[in-house]
């Protein structure tokens, strides 16, 4: 059953200092942002492993999935409707694409602020990894 933990959620209004991501929010670190609002940035990633490798990442830093709560459901719907926006943006919906998240550091996951990629383009294999 998801968490909800109260001490934890007060800590997410402030971007970490030593986050990759929490920089790339602030405008301290440069990237090619495609899509931002008040919940959700995506920017293309600097190490594309498709044609089309977008991340969506929260605004609120949330270091991975497995430190969701029940109170995220709002930012995780609305990341699935940005994916869904640039899905269409840069042409994939009809050919398809894939959504991946990577939880710790066995599953992939080298930045610890949750972050989903959006991956098009080009045929996938299965299974992944």
């Amino acid at each position: 059953m998801p968490r909800i933990d109260s001490h934890q959620e007060s800590n997410r209004s402030q971007l970490m200092s030593n986050c990759l991501f929490c920089g790339i929010i602030e405008g301290k670190v440069k990237a090619d942002v495609v899509y931002r609002d008040e919940n959700v940035i995506a920017f293309k990633d600097i190490l594309p492993r498709a044609p089309v490798h977008i991340l969506i990442i929260p605004i609120a830093h949330i270091p991975m999935l497995s430190d969701l709560t029940l109170s995220d459901g709002s930012v995780v719907g609305a990341i699935f409707g940005v994916a869904a926006k640039l899905a269409e943006q840069f042409g994939i919906v009809d050919s398809g694409y894939r959504i991946v998240v990577n939880c710790g550091a066995d599953a992939g996951q080298t930045v610890f602020h949750l972050h989903y990629h959006l991956l098009g383009g080009r045929q996938m294999g299965w299974p992944p990894g």
